[in-house]
C-alpha cells in the first residue's frame, strides 16, 4: 500500500473525519440516530452517493468548465441521491419512511460537495474512489456508534427493526440489552443526539492528545542537557 492510499485511509476514517472533525452533514446525522436501523441506512446511502459523484466528478473533471463545476458536481450528485432514494422506497419501504427527507438532504451534505471539489476534480478515477469509499466510511462508523449510543441509553436495545434494512432474516439481529418500561427520551430526542456527538469528538480528541504527548516524549528525552558552569 503506497503513502498516499494510507493517508487518505488516514484522513477518511480518523485525522479529518466528515463527522468528528470536519463537522459537516450533522443536520441528518443528529435527527435519525436514534437507531442503529436508521443510522445504518442513512450511512451506506451517504457512501453509496459520495462514492458515486467521487467517481463521476473525476471522470468528466476534465470536460466541466471551471466556471459551472459546482451546479454540474451538485446535478451529479442528485442523481444519484435520486438513485438510492427510488431503491430504498422499493425494497425499503418502511424505513425510507423513517427517514424522510433526510434522504433527499443528502444532495446539501456539505462533505460530498466538498470531497468532490477538493479531492475527485483534482484526481484520478481509482483515487477519487478510493477517497468516497474511506470519507464514506468514516461518516457511517460516527453515524453506527452514535445511533448504538442513543438506542442502548434510550430503549435498551441493539439493532431494533434491521429487518426494514436487510429483511425478515434479521430480525434475529435484535438484542434486548436491559428491559425498561419507559423509554429515556432524552437520548432519543434531539438533545441526546447533541450530547452523544459531543462526547464522540471529546473521546476523539483524547486520543488524539494522547498520542501527541507519546510522540513528543523521546524528543524530550533525547533532548541535550545544558551544562551550568560557575563563574567564580
Amino acid at each position: 500500500m503506497t503513502e498516499q492510499l494510507r493517508d487518505i485511509i488516514n484522513q477518511g476514517l480518523w485525522k479529518n473525519n466528515p463527522a468528528l472533525v470536519q463537522l459537516l452533514g450533522l443536520c441528518p446525522l443528529l435527527a435519525v440516530s436514534a437507531t442503529i436501523t436508521n443510522a445504518l441506512g442513512l450511512g451506506l446511502a451517504t457512501l453509496f452517493v459520495l462514492l458515486g459523484s467521487n467517481v463521476t466528478v473525476a471522470i468528466v473533471r476534465e470536460w466541466v468548465p471551471k466556471e459551472i463545476r459546482i451546479p454540474v458536481f451538485v446535478m451529479i450528485i442528485a442523481a444519484f441521491v435520486t438513485m438510492i432514494e427510488l431503491l430504498m422506497n422499493a425494497f425499503s419501504h418502511e424505513l425510507y419512511l423513517s427517514l424522510g427527507i433526510f434522504i433527499p438532504l443528502i444532495v446539501t451534505n456539505c462533505a460530498i460537495i466538498g470531497r468532490a471539489e477538493a479531492f475527485a476534480s483534482k484526481n484520478s478515477v481509482p483515487l477519487a474512489a478510493f477517497d468516497g469509499l474511506m470519507m464514506g466510511l468514516g461518516f457511517l462508523i460516527v453515524l453506527v456508534m452514535l445511533g448504538a449510543m442513543r438506542e442502548l441509553l434510550g430503549q435498551g436495545t441493539l439493532f431494533d427493526g434491521a429487518h426494514l434494512l436487510l429483511g425478515d432474516w434479521a430480525k434475529v439481529l435484535r438484542i434486548e440489552v436491559m428491559k425498561t418500561d419507559t423509554q429515556f427520551l432524552l437520548a432519543i430526542l434531539s438533545p441526546g443526539a447533541f450530547l452523544g456527538m459531543g462526547l464522540l469528538i471529546a473521546l476523539k480528541n483524547t486520543i488524539d492528545a494522547k498520542q501527541q504527548a507519546k510522540q513528543l516524549e523521546p524528543i524530550v528525552e533525547k533532548a541535550p542537557r545544558a551544562r551550568v558552569t560557575s563563574l567564580d
